[in-house]
C-alpha cells in the first residue's frame, strides 16, 4: 500500500511540475510578444522624433531666410506682395471650394427630397389599396353577420315540428357561417399587420448622385472657376497669385516698391469689385452649359471631363456676348479645382 501511495503521488508532482513549466513558458512567450511591441513602438517613436526636429529646422530656416528678406530693403516690398498674393489663392481656393461644397449639398437635398416624395408616394398608394380591401371585407363581415342573426332568429322562432325537418340544415348553415366569419375576422387581422408594415416603413437611405448629376456639378464648379480667373486676370493677376501659390517667398521678384505697391493697389480694387458683384447664377448657368456642349470624357463612368477639352475660358458680358481664351483650368489645376470636383 506504502509503494502505491508513493507512486500516485509521484505522477501527481510531476504533472503539477510539467503545468508550472507550460505556464512559465506561456508568460515567457507573452513577454518576448509584449516586448517586441514596445520596442516598435519606440522606434516609432523616434521616427516621429526625427520628422518633427527635420520639420523644426526647416521651420527656422525658412523663419530666418523671411527675416532677411523683411531686413533688405529691396525685398521687403516683395514680401508683402508674395503673401498678398498668396493670400488671393487661398481666398480662391476657398471660394471655390464653398461653392462646390454647396452645389453638391443642393444637388444631393434634391435628388433625396424626389427619392422621398416617390417614397411618400408610393407607401400611400399601398396604404389606399390596403384601406380599400379593409373596406370591402368589412362590408362583407357586416353582411355575414346580418345574415348570422337572420339565421339564428329563424331557427329560434321556429315550431316543434318545422325545427324537427329543417333545424339541422339551418344550424348547418349557421355553423358554415360563424366558421365564416371567424377567418374573415383572422383575415381582417392580416390586412390590418399589412397596414401597420406599411405605414411603419423606414423612408430610402440617402442615394448617391448619378454620373449625369455629377458631371453636371462639376459643369458649375467649372464655370465658377473660368468666373474667378476672368475677375483676377487684369495685368497677369491671377497668374502672378498662382506662382506665389506654388513657389516659396524670395523665389519671386515683382520689381521696386512702386511696382510692388502697383500689385498691392490692384489686389485690394479686384477685392472690393469682388464683393460688389451680384446676380451671377444666369451667367454661371450658361457657361456651365457651354463647357458642357464642348466636355468629352475618357469613360463612360467618368464624371471628371479630360481637361484639354474644357480649356476654353468664356467670358460672357451683359449682353450675352461671348469671348473665348486659353486656359487649361483643370489641367493645371487652378485654384486646387482638381480637389473639388465630384467624382
Amino acid at each position: 500500500m506504502a509503494s502505491l501511495t508513493t507512486i500516485f503521488k509521484s505522477g501527481t508532482t510531476d504533472t503539477q511540475e510539467t503545468d508550472k513549466l507550460v505556464d512559465l513558458f506561456r508568460n515567457r512567450s507573452e513577454l518576448k510578444k509584449e516586448f517586441a511591441a514596445l520596442r516598435n513602438e519606440k522606434y516609432q517613436l523616434q521616427d516621429r522624433i526625427k520628422q518633427h526636429e527635420g520639420n523644426t529646422a526647416r521651420a527656422k530656416q525658412q523663419l530666418l531666410h523671411l527675416e532677411n528678406l523683411l531686413l533688405d530693403p529691396e525685398w521687403v516690398h516683395n514680401v508683402v506682395a508674395f503673401y498678398q498674393l498668396r493670400a488671393l489663392v487661398t481666398h480662391c481656393i476657398e471660394q471655390l471650394s464653398r461653392f462646390a461644397e454647396q452645389l453638391k449639398q443642393q444637388r444631393e437635398q434634391r435628388v433625396q427630397h424626389k427619392a422621398l416624395v416617390s417614397w411618400n408616394h408610393e407607401r400611400q398608394q399601398k396604404t389606399e389599396r390596403i384601406e380599400s380591401r379593409i373596406g370591402e371585407h368589412r362590408m362583407a363581415l357586416q353582411l355575414l353577420e346580418d345574415q348570422l342573426q337572420s339565421e339564428r332568429h329563424k331557427l329560434m322562432t321556429m315550431n316543434g315540428f318545422v325545427k324537427l325537418f329543417r333545424g339541422g340544415a339551418l344550424a348547418a348553415q349557421i355553423s358554415d357561417i360563424e366558421s365564416r366569419l371567424e377567418a374573415g375576422q383572422q383575415q381582417e387581422q392580416e390586412f390590418l399587420h399589412e397596414l401597420d408594415a406599411v405605414q411603419s416603413m423606414d423612408p430610402p437611405d440617402q442615394q448617391g448622385l448619378d454620373i449625369a448629376t455629377k458631371r453636371s456639378i462639376n459643369f458649375m464648379i467649372l464655370s465658377f472657376a473660368q468666373h474667378l480667373y476672368l475677375h483676377f486676370e487684369e495685368d497677369g493677376l491671377v497668374e502672378l497669385a498662382k506662382e506665389a501659390g506654388e513657389k516659396s517667398v524670395g523665389a519671386i521678384n515683382y520689381g521696386n516698391k512702386s511696382e510692388c505697391d502697383a500689385i498691392l493697389k490692384l489686389l485690394g480694387r479686384k477685392r472690393q469689385d469682388e464683393d460688389a458683384e451680384t446676380d451671377l447664377a444666369e451667367v454661371l448657368q450658361k457657361r456651365a452649359k457651354m463647357i458642357a456642349e464642348n466636355a468629352q470624357f475618357r469613360h463612360e463612368q467618368d464624371a471628371v471631363p479630360v481637361p484639354n477639352t474644357v480649356a476654353t475660358v468664356l467670358a460672357i458680358d451683359a449682353n450675352g456676348i461671348v469671348e473665348k481664351q486659353h486656359a487649361n483650368l483643370l489641367g493645371d489645376n487652378y485654384f486646387g479645382i482638381a480637389k473639388v470636383l465630384s467624382r
